[in-house]
């Protein structure tokens, strides 16, 4: 019997008819079949191709999108900061005149034409000091500094960096060098280049460096460092307020810092108490440190703090904090305290403050 012809480009056949039409068209119909997929796949993976390849053309726009507003961010910031300096430096020559004119009247001097002259000096610098400040308002950026990070976690971190009087208390004991005992003491026996460069350190440092880069132009600020004893990190600033805007001390202070080498214990009530040093009291406190104190204003009797002893010591050490002053911690990790993080944190809670143990990778 003669075998009817049948049409295999379609797919519309049964099982029965594929069958009755021998083995040759069975592989006929499948050859067909696998190639229609092919061709499907090939077409749907070269519209993915191009969906992919629109994808990365818009991360491309928004990558360099991102930088020209950080770079127009930046050089907004630091007009602010040129004005901010210039308008310091124009308050020092005015002073200066005042000065001269009151040397003049209590040497006698008679001639009113030279003081008239100072006094319209000074009227002068205090109108472009008044013009600088109304321009550094309207242009506001908040940053004096630069710091971009170099971890992949550049979150928001709830921390309140404002005020007008800022303290930052920075713990440069030789726990900051670690996380652990056995690391502390190997380090210890090495030399001051490799304790300056441990990597707890070092992230400590950064971390102070991202702080003073976000503080408000316009406010001041201060580092205090603590062990065993407590100073200002800037030679020469002790008891003073130091001015945000003035970039190139905060460079000078970030170098200073840099040559520190964490050493000795802890003394929390040192540290408290040299806040007293300042005036006005700080309005906002940053406390950099990895655990609670291991004495107070005096060495301990023995050899060993128990942990019992060392909240003792850390409760007597809070009693010298000013009241009503927001205290935000930013907790290093260091093993063998746990009750650091739960005082801590409930020091930040009830001042109103802000707790935050920060990864490896931040800032």
């Amino acid at each position: 019997m003669a075998r009817k012809k049948r049409d295999f480009t379609t797919f519309n056949l049964s099982f029965l008819d594929i069958m009755s039409c021998g083995f040759g068209a069975v592989i006929l119909v499948f050859l067909i079949m696998n190639h229609s997929i092919e061709r499907q796949s090939q077409d749907l993976n070269q519209n993915l191709l191009s969906e992919v390849n629109l994808l990365e053309e818009d991360i491309t726009d928004g990558e360099e999108g991102r930088v020209r507003l950080r770079n127009t961010l930046s050089e907004v910031d630091m007009q602010m900061v040129e004005a901010q300096g210039l308008a310091t430096r124009i308050t020092q020559e005015m002073d200066n005149y005042e000065a001269m004119i009151e040397d003049l009247k209590r040497d006698g001097y008679t001639d009113t034409s030279d003081i008239d002259a100072l006094k319209a000096q000074i009227q002068s610098l205090e109108a472009q000091v008044k013009k600088l400040r109304e321009n550094s308002q309207q242009d506001s950026g908040s940053s004096a500094r630069t710091f971009i990070g170099e971890g992949n976690r550049q979150y928001l971190t709830g921390l309140n960096l404002g005020g007008s009087n800022i303290a930052i208390m920075l713990d440069v004991s030789a726990s900051m060098l670690a996380e652990k005992l056995v690391q502390i003491i190997r380090l210890r026996n090495m030399g001051e280049d490799v304790q300056r460069r441990a990597d707890k350190w070092q992230r400590t440092l950064n971390t102070v460096d991202w702080l003073t880069a976000q503080l408000p132009v316009g406010s001041k600020y201060q580092v205090i460092t603590f062990n065993t004893q407590a100073k200002v990190a800037l030679p020469g600033t002790d008891g003073k307020w130091l001015e945000v805007a003035n970039q190139a001390q905060l460079e000078k202070l970030s170098t200073e810092l840099r040559k520190i080498v964490p050493s000795g214990g802890t003394s929390l009530e040192a540290a408290f108490i040299a806040l007293q040093r300042l005036s006005p009291t700080p309005d906002n406190i940053f406390l950099l440190t990895d655990g609670l104190p291991t004495q107070g204003v005096s060495p301990p009797r023995g050899s060993k703090v128990s942990g019992q002893q060392r909240q003792k010591l850390y409760r007597q050490a809070i009693r010298q904090l000013p009241g009503n002053v927001p205290v935000n911690i930013i907790l290093a990790p260091m093993e063998g305290d746990p009750m650091a993080a739960s005082e801590l944190w409930q020091l930040a809670q009830v001042s109103k403050g802000s707790f935050l143990s920060p990864s490896r990778d931040w800032p």
